[in-house]
């Protein structure tokens, strides 16, 4: 398999081992100039769940996809975590700032994918 693809799927995994809410695959492999292949944003309930969010996602990607985290943006008490490996970003959110943000949005012409919850 890719190992792009590999990598998505790890993220997601590690997201939803926490209990990522309203995850979202960005797909940016057909806009020239894009900063990455994909990206990937959640959000969580709270700063602990960020933190949970977070730790996950580097666990299973570590293990899962072979990969290693260039850098991470946000600690313990951010309303916003990112995580850059390279291909793919990670974006964990509180609602709060995802809505100020509104990534999606700025990324509007890309093909989204909306991952289901797991409750």
């Amino acid at each position: 398999m890719n190992p792009t693809k590999t990598l998505v799927e790890a993220v997601v995994k590690g997201m939803q081992e926490k209990k990522g809410k309203k995850i979202r695959l960005v797909d940016l492999t057909q806009l020239s100039g894009a900063i990455c292949e994909y990206m990937i944003i959640c959000e969580g309930n709270s700063q602990n769940q960020l933190s949970s969010l977070s730790d996950s996602v580097w666990n299973v990607v570590r293990t899962d996809a072979g990969e290693r985290l260039l850098s991470m943006d946000g600690n313990r008490n951010s309303p916003w975590i990112g995580m850059d490996y390279g291909t793919v970003l990670v974006h964990i959110f509180l609602p709060e700032q995802r809505s100020f943000y509104n990534l999606e949005h700025l990324w509007a012409d890309s093909k989204m994918t909306e991952i289901p919850d797991l409750d």
